[in-house]
């Protein structure tokens, strides 16, 4: 049986104990939700994230919009990328579905001629991967 002295340092073992458990369980749901959030945009792009984080350096996305996460990606001409899952509209008169996502990464100047958003020359396959990363930003 331990001493009364002890007693503090047990309880404060538990509590630390408990802690830790409950911070590493939080990790583990986080890491969860994102493995989630990451299937789930590419399958409704049939692309894949880390080759569209790529490709939105690669074209230098970043020089116009800002990402939290991406020292890059830091421009101020067009709307930011967080969020985009959530928003209603894409290029000012798109429905957000990834058909339209698409479309707007190719060609925005189709969709909304005089846009500020230039044609990029970007891919089928890069306008893919690139709307299944941006799917993915909350």
């Amino acid at each position: 049986m331990p001493s009364p002295r002890n007693k503090p340092l047990i309880a404060g073992a538990l509590v630390a104990g408990a802690i830790l458990l409950g911070l590493g369980g939080q990790f583990a749901h986080s890491s969860y939700e994102a493995a989630d959030l990451r299937h789930r945009a590419e399958a409704m792009t049939g692309g894949d994230v880390k080759r569209g984080k790529l490709a939105f350096s690669r074209y230098g996305c970043g020089g116009c919009h800002t990402a939290t996460g991406l020292p890059q990606a830091n421009g101020m001409v067009g709307p930011p990328i967080d969020g985009v899952g959530a928003r209603a509209i894409i290029g000012g008169r798109l429905e957000n579905k990834p058909d339209n996502l698409m479309l707007w990464i190719e060609n925005p100047q189709k969709v909304s001629p005089g846009t500020a958003m230039p044609n990029l020359g970007v891919t089928p396959r890069d306008a893919r991967d690139i709307a299944a990363f941006l799917y993915t930003r909350t």
